[in-house]
């Protein structure tokens, strides 16, 4: 985290208030009274935050802010703008242009002491290392704990009180405090009693530690709510070893996102009346809030719009929109309605207390010249705002938790659902090829007593056999064949669906010249040149690829074997922003209304007297494709050939 702070505003005053105010905090700060000087010391200093004033000697700070937010190395900064508080206008400007948060002038130091850590703490992120916050008001004992923490690989913060220590837990969120039992000021009993009452802050562990040797020390201490005490010694093995057991106990406590009541708490405050605005910011201020001033309802809104705010407190009567309407508006606004909202006003008048607190506001309380009352309800709502915010945070998490549950048991009974599923369908698999194998069997048994004595009688009784009878046991020697080819078809169709794949790299086209030498080894007496593209390298399984091709370029070689010059190409195109491989053939081709049967069992677009065929060829194609996770299909025209397409994606 860069702790440099840079300042800029012409008041001189200011620049040494804000420079003794960080560098007591164990800040860095740098100090200049225009832009020219801002904009040299931010050339020549890694800076982590800015503190700009609006109006400066050379320039505007608006100006000068939206110049930082377009230098890309520094354009992340965080900028805390200053401002007299009479300047609505320039607030606004400053938080739309992009200032990261806006005080008014006069400011409260501890505010920007505390503003100032969140900002650089909320960008500095998670290191992962524990982070121990010591307070105690002994330098060197101080001193020399820091060292130890350090030594035994914490990351440490320190504070020389207990309103100190508070602000800093509240900036910082530590891992662990390790307060000293007596200050001035607060003590550490005290600072323990108002961690646990923080709700983002309780569960830190908090170890207190005592020179007393008076054993009622510990009992106080357990009783405030500490984890461990821990008496003051010459040697830190028992402080970091009881450090180190609170630290394991509550490991696996999530940090939570909602602001701590101990934190910087900014007020809108809205009133027409210019002095009672200043007598309440004084009051506030003291208090350790900043406090945004408006002096109407449409104001408030404007100011709502671009600021964020802890509480408001609205007069009831102004010119323009009152109290009344400025509250109802703002409780119908989704970003919002969960702002605490307190009616102030001079009227003692129990239905309009009625109605406002029907009308969303959250509080009413009657003007006074005694603020005690007002400051503690103020507290109180600040307070219950913090609670409903982690209590829904809180509810959100179980909610996230539970349908994190629901969905992890939907998708474990959609899984068992689904193994059950294919369970089934390999139990159906395996019955369907036993099923396909006997019958296979059966077929072919009597298959070859009719191919076998067809033989014989050709064999033997040829020369007794006229023209006629030769042809009909050729005819019936040929059904015999396709019967035979069909029963294997139909076998390998049935493995198709369940076969495993092995995808390696399987050049098409290579693999395709091996289908097609085949083809003419069949027909020698055939003049066919087909045209194979080079360099097609698919992730695919090359036993079941060699089926696809044997089915696709076999009916592109069957289809335009009565074509006069006929033509065969496999390529690889783009197609409709896909890449696909193609066979494209200008034969007999077919009509586009009956695309959608070529892929189904037995299914012929043309004559068995034409082209002979199974009709299941495209079928095991299909399933191939499918598969392997692609797609084919097919387009062609009666007469002028066809050309099929299927895609190959990656494993």
């Amino acid at each position: 985290m860069n702790n440099t702070i840079l300042i800029v505003d012409d008041s001189l005053t200011v620049r040494m208030d804000l420079t003794d105010a960080f560098s007591e905090a164990g800040f860095t700060a740098l100090s200049c009274a225009d832009i020219a000087s801002a904009r040299a010391m931010l050339a020549q200093s890694r800076v982590g935050l800015v503190v700009l004033d609006v109006v400066l000697p050379d320039g505007d700070g608006v100006s000068f802010l939206k110049e930082l937010r377009a230098t890309p190395a520094i354009a992340d900064i965080p900028v805390l703008m200053l401002s007299s508080e009479a300047d609505v206008k320039d607030r606004i400007r400053g938080l739309k242009t992009g200032a990261t948060e806006y005080v008014g002038k006069p400011y409260d130091t501890g505010y920007m002491i505390a503003r100032a850590r969140e900002l650089l703490h909320r960008d500095a992120g998670d290191t992962g290392q524990n982070t121990i916050l010591v307070i105690d008001d002994s330098v060197t004992f101080r001193t020399e704990l820091e060292l130890a923490l350090k030594g035994a690989g914490y990351k440490v913060l320190s504070a020389s009180n207990g309103e100190e220590g508070l602000q800093m837990a509240a900036s910082y969120h530590p891992s662990a405090i390790v307060v000293d039992g007596i200050m001035s000021g607060i003590d550490g009993a005290t600072v323990i009693r108002k961690i646990r009452l923080d709700a983002v802050l309780r569960d830190t562990p908090c170890i207190l530690l005592t020179g007393s040797e008076d054993n009622a020390g510990e009992l106080g201490a357990l009783d405030a709510g500490a984890d461990a005490f821990v008496r003051k010694e010459g040697s830190f093995d028992i402080m970091l070893a009881r450090l180190a057991a609170v630290l394991r106990s509550t490991s696996a406590v999530e940090r939570s996102a909602v602001a701590s009541l101990l934190g910087a708490k900014k007020i809108l405050a809205v009133d027409d009346s210019l002095t009672f605005l200043h007598e309440l910011a004084d009051v506030l201020r003291g208090e350790g809030y900043d406090v945004v001033l408006a002096r109407s309802g449409e104001e408030a809104l404007e100011m709502l719009a671009v600021q964020p705010v802890d509480c408001i407190l609205m007069d009831l009567m102004m010119p323009g929109m009152g109290g009344m309407e400025a509250c109802r508006q703002i409780k119908m606004a989704p970003g919002l309605r969960d702002l605490p909202l307190i009616i102030l006003t001079a009227i003692e008048d129990r239905s309009t207390m009625i109605s406002s607190l029907s009308m969303g506001a959250d509080d009413f309380i009657q003007k006074s010249g005694e603020f005690e009352i007002l400051k503690a309800r103020l507290r109180a709502q600040i307070r219950r705002k913090q609670f409903e915010d982690e209590h829904r945070r809180i509810r959100e998490q179980l909610l996230d938790k539970e349908r994190e549950a629901i969905e992890a048991r939907a998708a474990q009974k959609l899984a068992e659902a689904q193994l059950t599923h294919v369970e089934q369908l390999e139990h159906k698999n395996k019955e369907l090829e036993a099923f396909s194998y006997s019958v296979s069997h059966d077929l072919r048994a009597p298959l070859r007593a009719i191919d076998g004595f067809s033989l014989a009688l050709v064999e033997d009784y040829n020369e007794r056999l006229d023209e006629t009878g030769r042809h009909y046991l050729n005819q019936v020697r040929t059904g015999a064949r396709r019967m035979g080819e069909l029963i294997d078809d139909l076998l390998e169709l049935s493995r198709m669906g369940r076969a495993e794949l092995r995808r390696e790299p399987v050049d098409l086209g290579a693999l395709a010249a091996e289908v097609l030498d085949v083809l003419k080894q069949g027909q020698p007496e055939r003049v066919l040149v087909p045209e194979l593209q080079q360099g097609m390298i698919a992730m695919a399984d090359r036993r079941l690829m060699r089926v696809v091709l044997e089915n696709l370029l076999g009916n592109a070689w069957k289809f335009t074997e009565k074509t006069a010059q006929a033509r065969i190409v496999f390529g690889r195109e783009m197609c409709d922003g896909v890449m696909t491989y193609f066979v494209r053939d200008n034969g007999a081709g077919f009509n586009m209304q009956y695309a959608q049967r070529l892929f189904q069992p037995f299914q012929r677009l043309h004559s068995e007297a034409e082209f002979s065929g199974t009709g299941i060829g495209l079928s095991i194609a299909h399933r191939i494709i499918d598969r392997h996770g692609g797609r084919i299909w097919a387009e062609g025209e009666a007469g002028k050939g066809a050309v099929f397409r299927f895609t190959i994606p990656d494993a």
